[in-house]
């Protein structure tokens, strides 16, 4: 079995396994099976994560590589021999990939590590898609556990499987990667009453069409059309019975934004709109923001090093300017805190029917994206290693 080979087995074992947020037991007990059987030292850090140190013969920095290993609530639809084995869970997002390259560069690392200078801190992290919560959770939990600690990460990388780009190409941004996420959820009261005599309550669902209406305008209107930032109510609940009106509403959805001040602007407008127009209907509202991902933004200095250094090794042609994108990301946990590079790994191949996107049931990658990937940031976190005082 080739190398390549053994590396798609371990992403079809990881497919075919997929874990939920917070439930990743047997697949972090499955990093630290393959790491241990290669005689990588491992140690778990935060709620089933796993950190891995390669330490090279040569002095130099501490380079980590983050790969996500948590999977979706989602019911997949492929008839692969490697699809997912467990009902309603899938690896929609490629996190299986990303654990895949994480541990390839960990082998490769360690066959090397004589000519390696510092060393290369291998993050397998959980709970990357949880939603947000005001307890610390995936990236952030390990970090405050210690992940950029003993040794002290000098810079940390990730990719990210990205079905827009074809197989073979590897997408970087120039500095903002992905969205700072908030989840927005309002409340509505109004008073209940028959449905035949509206004019004796206040309608909590009518109000709530209404500020749905009205919200649009926060990123048409109140937002610098030039910084991009969505608003989605994506879900609504009023109302108990056909024949009352209802007495309470309640909305749920997202805010992305790719800068600070969107956010604060946007934030501002949402509380204000919702406050005021529910006044207006003689009713009361709230708003309330929990934050999840902080904004993903790559160290200018680092990508341009980093994008140099991989075109050497793939070629030109390989490397490609992307947009950034508003899903969220908590890599930010790591870009806030020391000089990051994220890119995105293409994995479509339209001659395989390999074009859908993340977070959906038919979402597959071109596995020939795996070894190539593994090399190609395994021998660029080398060189970069070797060259560090330059960055």
């Amino acid at each position: 079995m080739t190398k390549s080979e053994s590396l798609i087995s371990i992403r079809r074992y990881l497919h075919a396994h997929p874990e939920l947020s917070l439930e990743e037991v047997q697949t972090a007990q499955y990093i630290e099976k393959q790491l241990n059987d290669y005689g990588i030292q491992s140690r778990r850090c935060g709620k089933n994560g796993i950190l891995a140190l390669i330490e090279g013969k040569h002095p130099g920095p501490v380079l980590a590589f983050r790969a996500d290993i948590d999977a979706l609530p989602i019911q997949e639809s492929s008839t692969q021999p490697y699809a997912s084995q467990n009902p309603g869970v899938m690896h929609a997002c490629g996190h299986d990939v990303h654990t895949t390259i994480g541990l390839g560069i960990a082998f490769r690392a360690f066959d090397n590590k004589d000519n390696l200078h510092g060393s290369i801190k291998l993050i397998f992290q959980p709970a990357e898609e949880a939603s947000p919560v005001d307890t610390p959770i995936g990236a952030e939990e390990m970090v405050q556990d210690g992940a950029l600690q003993n040794p002290r990460v000098d810079a940390a990388f990730a990719f990210h499987c990205m079905p827009t780009l074809e197989v073979g190409k590897i997408g970087f941004t120039g500095g903002p990667v992905w969205a700072s996420s908030d989840l927005v959820e309002i409340s509505v009261r109004g008073k209940k009453t028959h449905a035949a005599y509206p004019h004796e309550g206040i309608d909590a669902l009518l109000v709530a069409a209404q500020l749905i209406v009205a919200l649009q305008s926060v990123t048409s209107r109140r937002v610098d059309t030039r910084q991009p930032c969505v608003l989605s109510i994506a879900k609504l609940e009023a109302g108990n019975t056909y024949n009352v009106i209802a007495e309470n509403a309640k909305m749920v959805g997202i805010l992305r934004t790719l800068s600070p001040e969107a956010e604060a602007v946007a934030k501002r407008e949402i509380k204000t709109i919702v406050e005021n127009l529910c006044v207006a209907f003689g009713a009361t509202g709230k708003v309330v923001f929990t934050e999840g991902a902080r904004l993903t933004k790559n160290d200018i200095e680092l990508e341009r090093k980093t994008v140099s250094t991989l075109r050497k090794k793939v070629g030109s042609n390989a490397l490609v300017n992307h947009l950034p994108q508003l899903g969220a990301e908590d890599f930010s946990a790591f870009s806030d805190r020391v000089p990051s590079c994220y890119l995105f790994l293409g994995v479509r191949n339209e001659e395989k029917g390999i074009v859908h996107m993340i977070h959906t049931s038919e979402f597959d990658v071109d596995e020939d994206c795996i070894f190539p990937a593994v090399v190609a940031m395994q021998e660029t976190l080398f060189d970069l290693a070797q060259t560090w005082p330059e960055i």
